[in-house]
């Protein structure tokens, strides 16, 4: 098993960007929209170690060449392992778990069109090999050949239903598909199998606030940040659910829970500005703003910065005006008068909150 800061066997293999259908809740929002998803999670590979006890080929030069591949795979010797398990399929070519562990090696290396032979050669030898057609799914993912990969995920779920990563990449190829209410099923059975896998819970929010469950979706962020509970860009879409429902006070606390994470969320600095502005707490809405407009401009992102320049821009014209309408009640005011000055409401409509959608690496 390799350690985390090697190639994890839980690993980024795709970033997908993933639309957001802003017509399910209705919003037009001043800056653009992101929603963030997690970045495909890939399962553990095959138990090596366990492969390694049992005898796999009657020819001794075979099977110790590949007892020596596994050794070498599993101390990330990849240059060393590929070489000792094509030395033993040149003994006995009918080593079906050789073909595996060597797609492995090409998949982790990139080398997308040779994995995805090599697994097909696996699977050739033995079709009942669930790890093998996961595998496969997961080069296919990645070359964008999306249909196939789902039906190489869903036969490796037919032999082995226990699959839980199985379950949740065929969640996010499906959410890429559009097939959203597919995608909500997948992720709800890959937490039924495993409910210590946050970016699934992270994911099925999201799949179910684009289907306007806004309640739903809430409670899986929570459920999230329970297992991350510094995962910054839940803590913002939670927010942003909570705006949307009226909760103003309680979407700002989690904004600024956001925040706490990452003090360069420049989108939950946005929208917490616009959730005071809202509230028309104007002064601090502006001192909000300008900082999210320094973190877009130190992102580069200038659209963003430039959009809410023109929002911080219309705040300062309705202070102006309320400056001046002060000025005006305050020297029309005869010195008898009593009761409190009316101010007249200069405050544009309510701007909407953003989501993010830029995938999560991990």
């Amino acid at each position: 098993m390799y350690k985390q800061h090697q190639i994890r066997q839980w690993f980024c293999c795709f970033s997908p960007v993933f639309s957001w259908r802003q017509s399910h809740l209705g919003l037009l929002c001043a800056a653009s929209t992101f929603l963030v998803l997690a970045a495909p999670t890939i399962m553990d590979l095959p138990g090596s170690k366990l492969l390694a006890q049992n005898s796999i080929s009657q020819d001794l030069e075979a099977a110790s060449f590949y007892q020596q591949g596994v050794t070498r795979y599993n101390r990330n010797d990849l240059q060393g392992a590929e070489s000792a398990f094509r030395r033993a399929l040149q003994r006995d070519p009918t080593l079906g778990m050789a073909r595996n562990y060597l797609g492995n090696i090409l998949l982790m290396q990139n080398r997308l069109d040779v994995a995805v032979q090599e697994y097909g050669e696996a699977l050739r030898i033995n079709p009942n090999l669930s790890e093998t057609y996961y595998n496969l799914g997961l080069a296919l993912h990645r070359q964008g050949q999306k249909e196939a990969a789902i039906t190489a995920y869903r036969q490796a779920l037919v032999i082995d239903p226990t699959k839980a990563a199985a379950q949740y990449n065929l969640g996010l190829v499906l959410y890429e598909l559009g097939q959203t209410q597919e995608a909500i099923a997948a992720y709800e059975q890959a937490i039924n199998l495993d409910r210590t896998n946050a970016d699934a819970y992270f994911n099925l929010a999201i799949a179910q606030q684009g289907q306007g469950q806004i309640e739903p979706a809430i409670a899986a962020y929570q459920q999230a940040l329970e297992l991350d509970p510094k995962n910054a860009t839940a803590y913002n879409n939670m927010g942003s659910l909570r705006a949307i429902q009226g909760q103003n006070t309680e979407a700002i606390s989690v904004y600024r829970q956001a925040i706490r994470q990452n003090p360069q969320n420049a989108s939950a600095y946005y929208n917490l500005g616009v959730t005071l502005y809202n509230q028309g707490e104007l002064k601090k809405a502006n001192a909000v703003l300008k900082r999210a407009h320094k973190e877009y401009q130190e992102q580069g992102n200038f659209e963003e910065a430039q959009k809410i320049e023109e929002l911080m821009q219309q705040i300062a014209q309705v202070l102006e005006q309320q400056r001046q309408a002060t000025q005006t009640a305050t020297s029309n005011e005869k010195p008898t008068t009593t009761g409190n000055v009316v101010i007249p409401e200069t405050t544009p409509g309510n701007v909407p909150v953003s989501f993010d959608k830029q995938p999560m690496m991990k």
